[in-house]
């Protein structure tokens, strides 16, 4: 009674859900609370269970589970309490991810912090590009094998125990009391986590941190389809052309990088980064044994890239990070020049991971100046040369400029360029990201494509359909939306002089850097800096407030590159979530798509000007 109880709910839940929920990649701000991701929505979608409530407009006021797919969402979320349901567990115990293996590497890398051994038991074929030396030697992770007949099979261990099991129906999961942690994977669709025992319940927090930095939640796309399984609907595995999509995908980023390359396609923007990072790891100690691997970085940068890097350095030895000023009043070339003098001399090898432009300040270096600073020979301390950079260049903001190509700025410096391709590659249909290098730096690539495809990071089929549907149009969404972008900051600007507002100059523009993103310095007032600031954060809040509750289409969101209206966030509250807090920008960060209601949007910020100028 209880489980037709529940299928028949399901059943109800996936014919009146919001279509955001399959389709979004970002959700409201507003109604998301970070610190009770995941687990404020279920609280209130229990409450619906309970009373059996399942219409539409029930569901829309739901709080939003996750800030953004990547992490988890709507779906995600059901799925995960659907498992915990049929096993009696909590649903915090339940863990979906799009991979195989990255829900593996998440104990591994608690239990090497821990000092804690693990064994991983499996009764059938390790996962396809499971590697367990690179594993060890690489990331620096430890554990035992150990292959069994069944589940009932699983020896004693004094440690974690891992069991692998693989099945199509991941709902109907089998525990075993001498598993700690259990991974269920699909042929398709990735796998799920279950957290066995209250002894292993401080794990939770760490392995939904690995999902969230360095994979993403199993689809929406996918949990929908396991969900409609459940409820007895023939569960129609959606067939891609993926050969043909593929090739369209890549040979629309080689024509828009101008980069003869061919480029790897990942889940997310940050499932690309790890993958770079360990491949420059891996090569960094095949290559150069015995020294030290620096990873250059903005101390203000996205906070995910910020976290995974710090993440990476925390469990190897050899990984130290380094601290780059870029944005305010500091200037990316000079002190890029400053950091690889300094370890020139300790004759490391220099990763150096920057966004151009800058995020949330938008500014851009002066090119000739920072490809002079990159290719210069610097001397080690033993008088012989040192080890030349990598520049890991993010150019989410503006994927149309040519940075790579044989006759760009940086073709003479070892240089990988990757995109979140949840912003303008695939207009926030998909989490996709992708990277590619130019020539000097290729034979790095299939290294990279490895570590991409261990951690079983690689694009799904659905992200790669969308990818090749988007991407042909990318290059004229980015012009349109600068375009209205720049009719937003020269209206701010007559309107509110006093404000200061970052970004993009004429003559970049020129150059082809046309970002859809801008940030706003509102004017404050106040008689200590404590109270100017906490004036200013208020009327952030307030022009934010103003804006989603008088225009439909603006949101509360840390997304650009949308087919679709206008995006505010207070990056300091959201992208930098784990940037040290004297590194944050307490500024707005709007961001424009190219079709938008410009005019509402003008409206309602000269409204805003007028509240805030009475009370002058």
């Amino acid at each position: 009674m209880a489980f037709q109880k529940l299928k028949v709910f399901i059943n109800n839940i996936l014919e009146n859900m919001p279509k955001d929920w399959l389709f979004l990649t970002t959700h409201r701000l507003d109604i998301y609370d970070e610190q009770q991701a995941k687990t404020l929505f279920l609280e209130k979608f229990e409450i619906l269970f309970k009373s059996q409530e399942f219409e539409a407009a029930r569901l829309l006021e739901l709080p939003t589970a996750f800030d953004y797919i990547r992490l988890g969402h709507p779906l995600s979320c059901i799925l995960e309490w659907v498992i915990a349901k049929q096993n009696q567990v909590n649903s915090e115990n339940v863990i979906s991810f799009s991979s195989d293996i990255t829900p593996i590497l998440a104990v591994l890398r608690k239990n090497l912090l821990m000092n804690k051994r693990t064994q991983i038991v499996h009764s059938g074929d390790l996962p396809k590009h499971f590697e367990p030396k690179i594993v060890q030697n690489v990331y620096g992770y430890q554990f035992e094998l150990c292959e069994v007949d069944s589940m009932d099979d699983i020896p004693s261990f004094n440690g974690s125990t891992i069991y692998i099991a693989t099945q199509e129906n991941l709902i109907n999961i089998q525990l075993n009391p001498n598993i700690d942690f259990l991974v269920v994977k699909h042929t398709e669709f990735g796998s799920v986590m279950l957290v066995n025992g209250k002894e292993n319940n401080d794990y939770i927090s760490e392995i939904q941190h690995v999902r969230r930095r360095e994979s993403i939640a199993m689809t929406p796309d996918d949990c929908h389809t396991v969900l409609q399984q459940f409820t007895g609907h023939t569960m129609d595995i959606k067939r891609h052309d993926i050969s043909k999509n593929k090739e369209a995908v890549c040979q629309s980023i080689k024509e828009i990088t101008k980069a003869d390359i061919d480029p790897v396609i990942g889940s997310s923007g940050l499932s690309i980064q790890y993958a770079i990072t360990m491949g420059l790891i891996h090569d960094a100690l095949e290559n150069h044994e015995g020294h030290q691997i620096k990873m250059i970085i903005p101390p203000n940068c996205y906070g995910g890239t910020n976290d995974q890097a710090r993440r990476v350095a925390a469990c190897l030895d050899q990984v130290e990070i380094v601290d780059l000023p870029v944005d305010g009043d500091y200037d990316m070339v000079q002190s890029i020049d400053t950091v690889l003098d300094q370890l020139a001399k300790e004759d490391a090898i220099p990763l150096i991971i920057v966004e151009i432009p800058t995020n949330p300040r938008v500014q851009v270096p002066n090119l000739e100046q920072l490809k002079e600073v990159l290719q210069k020979s610097r001397k080690a301390n033993s008088g012989k040369t040192a080890i030349d950079p990598i520049f890991i260049l993010d150019q989410t903001f503006c994927p149309n400029v040519h940075f790579i190509g044989d006759a760009d700025i940086l073709s003479s410096v070892r240089t990988i360029s990757y995109v979140s391709g949840s912003k303008f590659p695939s207009g926030g249909l998909c989490t996709a990201g992708y990277c590619l290098s130019n020539k000097k730096a290729a034979y790095l690539m299939e290294k990279i494509d490895l570590h991409l495809k261990l951690c079983d990071n690689t694009a799904t089929n659905l992200q790669i359909e969308l990818l090749a549907k988007q991407l042909p149009s990318m290059n004229k969404r980015i012009k349109d939306a600068y375009v209205n972008t720049l009719e937003f900051v020269n209206f701010i600007t007559d309107h509110l002089p006093e404000a200061k507002i970052n970004f993009v100059t004429h003559e970049l523009a020129e150059r082809g850097f046309t970002p859809s993103v801008f940030s706003l310095d509102l004017p404050t007032k106040g008689n200590s800096h404590q109270d100017r600031e906490a004036y200013k954060r208020a009327l952030n809040d307030k022009l934010i407030s103003m804006m989603i509750s008088n225009i439909d289409e603006s949101k509360y969101c840390v997304s650009y590159g949308q087919l679709k209206g206008c995006y505010w966030t207070i990056p300091a509250t959201s992208t930098q979530g784990t940037t040290k807090d004297k590194d944050k920008d307490y500024i707005v960060r709007v961001s424009c798509s190219p079709d938008m209601n410009l005019k509402r949007h003008k409206e309602v910020f000269l409204e805003f000007v007028k509240e805030i100028q009475s009370n002058i």
